[in-house]
């Protein structure tokens, strides 16, 4: 009897070191874990800390950028126009004339901005020199060189934004190309032509277009290439421009046909204007594709199972009166009061 109650003793004994033992080590194991998540945490705050300054500093960075781009240059080896006057008197006189003497004006971002030396670089080195290595030459330049040196001060307008990307520079034409700075043929921008000579140099096919009867009026000079086409790039294609409400350039001019209508004729919104007109000259009236305008609906207008476009009825006969769809289909740009286009 003694030795059973002396061995459930020691097991009780045992059960509580046990149970003890347990207890310190959970208790140890949660120190552990509430350690590595203040750990945690508090390097969690630290780096958020570290990112928050970093942001601040860049920030400031972006703030005093061009300041301290300012700060940078070295005033000491900018001499002044009136330096370059005494050898480069013709083009002098051209820059006075022309609209970049205004840079003479600027007194608040310091000599590397102001008259020659603005496009040119700093001039001291080639001014006692001689040495035309000294001196920036932009026609050396690569056609991306020279022109980011036009866009240093022209890129901030919607105007040139968009250059780095045009169609034009892809195609290794620069600002130089069009452009003269000293001797332009066109006051106006600076050009070595008028348009649309200027653009006829390279878009040689596009000259035929506006000599056929039916054309825009821009051998005339009623309109300009960069009236529809922006030359320094843009976000549609073919560079063209777009009006204030973002649609085709064509409802600048042609305001009545922009709609919106109640029933639209759908290739007005899908396909553009371009679906039906030639844009530059054409030798049908209204520009159009097509000789007979019954031709250009069955375009479209077909009894082929994937045509999108509803097939013209049985009793159309096109050998008879109803070649001429627009005598009935008036409204063909689009109509708010009827779903055939017969009336606007």
């Amino acid at each position: 009897m003694v030795k059973v109650r002396s061995t459930t003793l020691l097991s009780a004994v045992l059960f509580l070191f046990v149970m003890v033992s347990w207890q310190a080590v959970s208790s140890q194991s949660q120190d552990q874990q509430l350690g590595n998540a203040s750990s945690k945490a508090q390097s969690g705050q630290a780096e958020t800390k570290s990112k928050k300054q970093k942001a601040e500093k860049q920030a400031k960075g972006a703030e005093s950028g061009a300041s301290e781009a300012y700060a940078t240059a070295d005033a000491s080896q900018y001499v002044g126009s009136e330096t370059c006057k005494t050898c480069h008197e013709d083009m002098f006189k051209s820059f006075e004339q022309g609209p970049h003497w205004k840079t003479e004006t600027d007194k608040h971002h310091g000599p590397e901005w102001q008259g020659c030396e603005a496009c040119h670089g700093p001039g001291k080195a080639h001014s006692e020199s001689g040495d035309t290595t000294k001196i920036i030459n932009l026609k050396k330049l690569s056609r991306e060189e020279s022109s980011k040196r036009c866009l240093s001060c022209h890129e901030f307008g919607e105007e040139h934004s968009n250059f780095l990307r045009s169609q034009h520079l892809k195609n290794n034409v620069g600002c130089l190309d069009c452009h003269s700075a000293h001797a332009p043929k066109v006051e106006h921008q600076l050009l070595k032509a008028a348009q649309p000579t200027l653009c006829f140099t390279c878009h040689l096919e596009m000259k035929a277009d506006f000599s056929k009867p039916f054309h825009h009026k821009v051998n005339e000079g009623l309109i300009s290439c960069s009236n529809c086409h922006n030359p320094h790039g843009g976000f549609n294609t073919h560079q063209l421009r777009a009006t204030a409400a973002q649609d085709q350039v064509c409802f600048t001019c042609h305001t009545d046909k922009a709609g919106p209508f109640a029933f639209e004729h759908a290739p007005v919104k899908t396909e553009g204007c371009v679906s039906c007109h030639t844009p530059h000259g054409s030798s049908n009236p209204r520009l159009l594709k097509r000789s007979q305008v019954n031709l250009l609906c069955l375009e479209c207008h077909t009894f082929t199972v994937d045509s999108a476009a509803p097939a013209i009825p049985s009793f159309h006969n096109q050998a008879q009166k109803y070649q001429a769809c627009t005598l009935c289909h008036v409204a063909i740009h689009g109509s708010n009061s009827d779903r055939f286009l017969f009336k606007p």
